[in-house]
């Protein structure tokens, strides 16, 4: 089987984890027998600089010829935030119905989670990617005077709600059947409402399900106290995005976390980009963590149907994880990027 991948490093150490991601998807590709074809864009901070913008106008035409789509990260100083994002992460998640954002949550072996929970911690956060809070709508009037107001729209749809809500009680049921809710009705009483009456009503397909409901404050309390009490949980954009940098702090920080932008019916490619974002502190260093990127490398094989590919990955990470001994810094050790790198490809080799 032959996959074409677009692959956009972006900015910061994007431009060093994929690489490297690269080299172990290479090969995993020899070793498992399938073939792995990259187009490589440069969309990112730096093209935004040269032309004033993210992607040429053709941009979301071009990436959509490809099977799946791998982004280092997006962001750097000198560009606002809303500009890298609006111009290249929203309209590809947009234009390619990459409606469920998954977040796995996983203390791997051999790394000591900094709460130092008593229980297994391995859950999933799936969050509305296409809506709600960070809905294109609203704007500005009287600029610069007194009366100067700012409108900003939430959007939530049946189908938008419905549709995430149910891959998330899907991946309940293959998993430990639980699943809870972030909702923040007793004070949006609107928007939130309507997810909790729209959870309450779908879960009601799924009988077998184990369903919770918390405040998205309280919830973040109890990810810190009882991160072991979670499965599958489901969120808004707003809240999902919030509690993906909680969950991985609680298993060791973002250099672990990876991330998935999923269009579930495979009408259109889906993204895979590691939780980290571009780290301009450390780019060029040599130093950034490369797990993040790798395990998100997993996640889109395993989407694209690379079983075997994915189990290898995963089983690697978490020897690498569980030996401690070629570890970045974010996770005590002293090893490099390409250290890193070189012990994943040693390990594969043996395989």
């Amino acid at each position: 089987m032959k996959y074409k991948l677009a692959v956009i490093p972006g900015d910061g150490i994007g431009n060093e984890v994929i690489p490297a991601s690269l080299e172990v998807l290479n090969s995993l590709s020899a070793k498992c027998g399938f073939e792995l074809e990259y187009q490589h864009f440069d969309y990112s901070c730096e093209y935004y600089r040269k032309t004033g913008k993210m992607m040429p106008e053709d941009g979301i035409d071009r990436l959509g010829q490809s099977d799946a789509i791998f982004l280092g990260a997006v962001g750097y100083p000198g560009v606002p935030d809303h500009i890298s994002l609006w111009g290249l992460l929203i309209p590809i998640r947009r234009a390619f119905h990459q409606y469920v954002n998954i977040r796995p949550v996983r203390l791997l072996k051999g790394i000591e989670s900094p709460l130092r929970s008593p229980g297994e911690i391995d859950f999933i956060i799936v969050r509305e990617n296409n809506e709600g809070e960070y809905s294109n709508v609203g704007g500005r009037i009287h600029e610069g005077t007194p009366f100067e107001t700012v409108v900003q729209e939430s959007i939530f749809t049946r189908m938008g709600v419905d549709r995430v809500m149910n891959y998330a009680f899907t991946l309940a049921e293959k998993r430990r059947k639980k699943i809870a809710s972030a909702t923040k009705s007793n004070g949006i009483i609107h928007t939130m409402t309507y997810w909790d009456e729209r959870f309450e009503a779908l879960s009601m397909n799924f009988p077998e399900i184990e369903k919770s409901k918390f405040h998205i404050d309280i919830l973040c309390a109890q990810f810190v106290q009882h991160p072991d009490w979670f499965d599958v949980v489901v969120a808004s954009n707003l809240f999902g995005d919030i509690l993906s940098d909680l969950g991985p702090a609680v298993v060791g920080g973002l250099g672990i976390a990876p991330g998935a932008n999923i269009n579930p019916e495979k009408e259109f490619p889906s993204m895979f980009e590691p939780v980290h974002g571009s780290a301009p502190d450390i780019a060029g260093k040599n130093t950034a963590n490369p797990i993040a990127a790798f395990w998100t490398a997993q996640m889109m094989l395993e989407h694209l149907g690379e079983k075997e590919a994915a189990d290898m990955l995963m089983g690697t990470i978490e020897s690498l994880t569980a030996e401690g001994k070629v570890l970045t810094r974010d996770l005590g050790g002293t090893a490099s990027t390409s250290d890193v790198t070189k012990e994943i490809l040693r390990l594969i080799s043996k395989q």
